[in-house]
């Protein structure tokens, strides 16, 4: 020890300016606030290093894993957490064989959806038949308006088998308010209706809760993590305080709220985000109770629909499986993982098998369940968690302001506020300002589709009773890529576009790859050439090649010489398209040429204007 307080005296920290001193030599001159400072969509900014200095200070810095607030995790000898896989319950018996199957594959928890107008004594004993209560997490779904009624059958079916209740855990997602995001139909008079006697019902259920904040539609409509996270707690202390004011306990309400919140692919704020939750959650609950144990909040994590696609669908794997590891290094209480193929089939046995082991790979040859908050005492971690509260706690203070979660749904401003931020996603995407790997960026040149179609699922329960209000989107990001695609795919015949590629070789070869994944997203086939040593030379391959499109792929300095001569040689027979925004694009337009592509542009519009012009 002597030796290595030495060795560390021999060396003296650099200074915060030193650092920044070197980064700037590192930049050669950029911008670096541009280059290195990390402007979240959340509405503050992250520098590229953090000191140890500046987490001293903050409140997230002196916590211990199980303790409150909670912000390192509810657990404190270990990272475990369900593996969970959902299943809609058509038929009991069906499911209670699937169950039986994956319960036996590594699955731990199971969501059952189950059709209201079924739900009897004789469905729940069959659908749960063999399965072991006080081993398994076992969740419930079902219409709102029989919320009520699953729970005193499942109650029954406990007392009846003898089930320890302390041993039960699992939870019914009553949530009547993601009911009026989703549907816009006012169902708020169930939740004075029936959120007491439900609670009440499982009140000697200690670790099955029946209230559930679904805020994973959020995320699955493009929510940025600060609304997820902000909205999700105006909306839990929402049913917090309809079930005080009905005369629950409040440490009896606390521990009856369920959180199921979506992941999206922003690692590490996500692990920030779980973080952060349970902070915040843990200080809501202590405005109602001194016990700290109620303000334990409970989580299961989803990953999200929302950036999913359906070409190149094997990159799904990879968005779920970095999702997945942002739950489990934020310490939730269950995951579940969304099959690669749902956003175009009902998931097939191996997706289901494939979403169960991205999971048990993280526990078994990862060991991510080993260590207790592994992201803790991170700097820039810890920053992002702070940061990320205090963006969530306003947005939660400017909810209760309107009156709590409720009221802001039934005036339509969460909706209006999450349909806002879709769009601008949208918008993004369209422009390429948000990447979707293999949609608008880096696409399968040759996939074709196969007979795959999105899919929309949707509830169709209680569909026409309430008054109409405001409703959330649940638009996929890739989907009006994926329709232009599939409108390709339906052509006569398959637009071609030919790379005239002519000039400086690097800018060439450049702006040809640049074009070939521009114009590739739409599904065109694209050619590559490595180079004509004419203009001439590369219009006649062009039309040889039975080109639609030809797109000129030079330097800036060399379109002057190249663009014109390109342009009248090819004599209309084919759409001209220069890549690049050259200094000479007046010029250039004067003389008739109108396509340009190049970072700038809006992809998707471009795209769709081409189609109308090829009269796809």
């Amino acid at each position: 020890m002597e030796n290595k307080e030495k060795l560390f005296s021999d060396f003296t920290a650099p200074s915060r300016q030193e650092w920044r001193d070197k980064i700037e030599v590192d930049l050669k001159g950029a911008d670096y606030e541009k280059k290195m400072v990390w402007k979240t969509n959340e509405g503050f900014s992250m520098q590229p290093f953090y000191l140890k200095e500046d987490v001293e200070k903050l409140a997230t810095n002196n916590a211990l894993p199980g303790e409150f607030p909670y912000v390192r995790g509810n657990k404190k000898e270990n990272n475990l957490w369900h593996v969970r896989q959902n299943i809609a319950c058509e038929c009991p018996k069906e499911a209670n064989e699937k169950a039986l199957d994956i319960l036996n594959k590594g699955i731990d928890s199971l969501g059952f959806t189950i059709p209201a107008k079924k739900l009897n004594a004789e469905y729940i004993s069959t659908l749960l038949n063999g399965i072991h209560a006080e081993c398994v997490e076992l969740n419930f779904a079902t219409c709102q308006a029989h919320s009520l009624e699953l729970a005193k059958l499942l109650v029954a079916y406990f007392e009846e088998k003898g089930v320890d209740p302390a041993k039960v855990e699992g939870s019914i997602s009553f949530d009547p308010i993601e009911k009026m995001l989703v549907k816009g139909k006012d169902r708020s008079a169930l939740i004075d209706a029936n959120i007491k006697e439900i609670v009440e019902t499982m009140a000697a259920y200690p670790n099955f809760r029946p209230v559930a904040v679904n805020a994973v539609t959020l995320t699955n409509s493009g929510a940025y993590s600060y609304q997820d996270l902000g909205y999700a707690l105006a909306w839990g202390n929402e049913y917090m305080n309809k079930m005080v004011e009905a005369g629950v306990a409040p440490e009896l309400a606390a521990r009856s709220i369920k959180f199921n919140l979506g992941v999206n692919g922003v690692y590490f704020m996500e692990i920030a985000k779980m973080r952060a939750a349970r902070l915040l959650w843990s200080s809501i609950v202590s405005q109602y109770t001194p016990c700290k144990e109620s303000a334990k909040m409970c989580i299961c994590a989803q990953t999200t629909t929302y950036n999913l696609t359906v070409f190149d669908s094997y990159v799904n794997l990879l968005r779920t499986q970095t999702e997945t590891m942002s739950a489990a290094l934020g310490g939730v209480e269950s995951i579940v993982v969304t099959p690669f193929d749902e956003p175009y089939e009902a998931p097939t046995e191996f997706a289901e098998r494939i979403a169960r082991n991205q999971q048990l790979l993280l526990k078994e040859e990862c060991h991510f369940d080993k260590v207790v908050d592994v992201a803790g005492g991170s700097y820039f971690i810890e920053e992002l968690t702070t940061a990320l509260a205090q963006q969530a706690w306003k947005l939660f203070l400017t909810v209760e302001e309107e009156g709590g979660f409720l009221a802001a749904v039934l005036a339509g401003t969460i909706q209006q506020a999450i349909n806002d931020t879709d769009k601008a996603r949208h918008a993004n995407a369209g422009k390429r300002k948000e990447f979707i790997l293999g949609t608008n960026q880096f696409p399968n040149f040759t996939e074709k589709s196969e007979g795959k179609t999105p899919l929309d699922a949707a509830c169709t329960c209680c569909e026409s009773e309430g008054s109409e209000l405001a409703k959330i989107q649940t638009t996929r990001l890739a989907s009006e890529f994926e329709a232009l695609r599939l409108q390709t795919e339906k052509a006569t015949k398959v637009p071609v576009a030919f790379m005239l590629t002519i000039g400086n070789l690097a800018m060439r070869q450049a702006r040809a790859q640049f074009s070939c994944n521009f114009l590739a997203a739409a599904g065109y086939k694209v050619i590559d050439n490595l180079g004509f040593k004419t203009v001439e030379e590369g219009v006649d391959a062009a039309l040889a090649a039975g080109a639609d499109i030809v797109v000129l792929c030079s330097s800036d300095d060399e379109y002057a010489e190249y663009g014109i001569p390109a342009f009248q040689a090819l004599n209309n027979r084919a759409m001209f398209v220069i890549a690049g925004a050259p200094a000479c694009a007046e010029d250039l337009k004067a003389a008739g040429i109108e396509n340009f592509i190049h970072v700038r542009v809006d992809q998707l519009k471009t795209l769709k204007e081409y189609n109308a012009k090829l009269g796809i």
